[in-house]
């Protein structure tokens, strides 16, 4: 059976900015790109410019010479079109597994919205050439290995444009084909580059910036299923609310400490099973439990911080040179992708974070605490229950260890010394997005543990966040009475993490949640 193609989006590039909230809304969805008129015009004004400048006397970095180590080369005006396309041909040495086709997609868009500035001297056919292939969903395959983060994501960015020379392979609706193949199917014109124009397609930091803008949009959401999956082990460990108190984060009022907090009052409302045990001999929870405020908390104050670098990358113009009014040719450095790479290495601790912590409360669900059944299975030793789930939270927990250790701190000097220090934010990007994914997998067995407690509380009611969450758990994984393939149902519980049918199910009784 034929896939069923992603729903289309569209952007009007008219000059305004690129949103967080607007690609949350086209995450894995197809992309058209319409370019206002005004725009247009700076487009072609600044492709004039660069033709001037390259016929010129002046040596203009890029445009007449060569490139890093070979800036200083000169090149006859009867090469300059070989210049670009040898660039392109060249750079295109990247290896490893190829990159998932949500972030093909936005790689794409940003670099078409940084083109519509008007400062990069791209000719407006080379712009549609980009805008048809998104438009028509025929994608570059791009390797993920091969960027530095300095001078932009080369290697990466010349894969994506070698289709649009008549090179390379692309993927349409999943199936690869050589580029000039699915050009001809699907009517795209393939171009002939320019004086600068290789050079401006592929000097940027589009490849961690997509990768950047792809991580910010999944943790938004799951930092939101963090808060819903934690108020829910709150309920199978029979803890407290007192360390959520309002009066307690004001007195140290870290933003994200404050809205988590906020979020588990609303969600533990009209708790049974917390108002049960209000008189037990229990003075206070571990910290996984009582601490949730302080680690969920700090995680969303360090996304905060990401997202608006993130935005503000996406939004900017990152090739090299620049050219201005009166033909000015500015050459500087704001392909490097340091900002980037400091916030993704930052942002990957603060998601392994929520992976250790649910973890530990995947732990406590298991022990016995507050009375449920040891592995929270009735039959233990027959039966190993949900042992062995919580084997796997652990190794990932412990996978993202290692990709924490941060890529910004490293520089490799490349170009024969012209390029001596580099971001690698690229490999900061990759990293950060296994480490997101581990993340998931580790709060969707958090998940279905939780929901294995919370049935041993019957008939004592949850509040009522977690009782709205432990009933969508239960329309799509059943109760465990004996052993059966748990591995089955941590996929369940990713998916139904993934979709965000539960959080949308707590924030329709509840209204929105941090």
């Amino acid at each position: 059976m034929a896939k069923t193609p992603p729903a289309t989006i569209e952007y009007l590039l008219d000059g305004g900015r690129l949103t967080l909230e607007s690609l949350d809304a086209a995450h894995g969805l197809r992309i058209r790109v319409a370019v206002a008129d005004s725009v247009w015009r700076r487009i072609e004004a600044s492709a004039h410019a660069v033709r001037r400048i390259a016929a010129g006397s002046t040596a203009a970095y890029g445009i007449n010479t060569g490139f890093g180590h070979l800036c200083t080369k000169r090149i006859p005006p009867d090469q300059l079109q070989t210049l670009q396309t040898n660039l392109i041909l060249s750079h295109a040495v990247g290896v490893g597994p190829p990159v998932p086709p949500e972030i093909v997609r936005w790689m794409m868009l940003f670099k078409i919205h940084a083109l519509t500035h008007g400062v990069s001297g791209v000719s407006r056919k080379t712009v549609e050439c980009l805008m048809g292939m998104l438009q028509a969903d025929v994608l570059p395959v791009i390797p993920t290995q091969g960027s530095l983060g300095a001078s932009g994501d080369l290697a990466p960015l010349a894969h994506m444009a070698l289709p649009m020379i008549g090179h390379g392979v692309v993927a349409v609706d999943g199936a690869r084909a050589p580029a000039s193949e699915a050009f001809r199917r699907t009517g795209i014109e393939p171009v002939t580059l320019g004086p600068k124009e290789g050079l401006a397609l592929i000097n940027g930091t589009q490849f961690m910036s997509a990768y950047a803008a792809v991580i910010v949009v999944r943790a938004r959401r799951l930092l939101k299923q963090a808060d819903v999956i934690g108020s829910m082990s709150l309920e199978g460990c029979a803890a407290s609310v007192k360390p959520f108190d309002e009066r307690l984060h004001r007195l140290r009022p870290h933003p994200g400490a404050i809205e988590t907090a906020e979020n588990v009052r609303r969600m533990m409302a009209d708790s049974v099973i917390l108002t049960s045990h209000a008189d037990c001999g229990r003075v206070q929870d571990p910290y996984s439990l009582r601490c949730i405020p302080q680690v969920h908390g700090a995680a969303r104050d360090a996304l905060r911080h990401a997202a608006a670098v993130v935005e503000t990358e996406i939004n900017s113009v990152t090739d090299n040179p620049l050219i201005f009014d009166n033909d000015e040719v500015i050459s500087g450095g704001s392909f490097h992708g340091e900002p980037l790479a400091l916030v993704l290495d930052y942002l990957a601790i603060a998601l392994a974070e929520l992976a250790s912590i649910s973890e530990r409360r995947t732990y406590l669900l298991l022990s016995g605490v507050a009375g449920l059944p040891v592995l929270l299975i009735k039959d233990s030793g027959v039966n190993s229950g949900l042992m062995v789930p919580q084997y796997t939270a652990a190794a990932l927990v412990s996978e993202n260890k290692g990709l924490c250790t941060p890529a910004s701190v490293d520089s490799i000097p490349t170009s024969l010394g012209q390029e001596d220090h580099v971001s690698m934010g690229a490999r900061a990007a990759v990293k950060c997005l296994q480490v997101l994914e581990n993340t998931e997998t580790v709060l969707a067995i958090e998940q279905l543990c939780a929901a294995q407690a919370i049935d041993f509380r019957a008939p004592l009611l949850p509040g009522v966040g977690p009782r709205i969450a432990h009933a969508e758990v239960r329309k799509d994984i059943t109760h465990a009475a004996a052993d059966r393939l748990f591995g089955d149902d941590i996929l369940s519980s990713l998916a139904l993490l993934r979709s965000q049918k539960v959080v949308r199910a707590v924030e329709e009784k509840l209204g929105p949640i941090h």
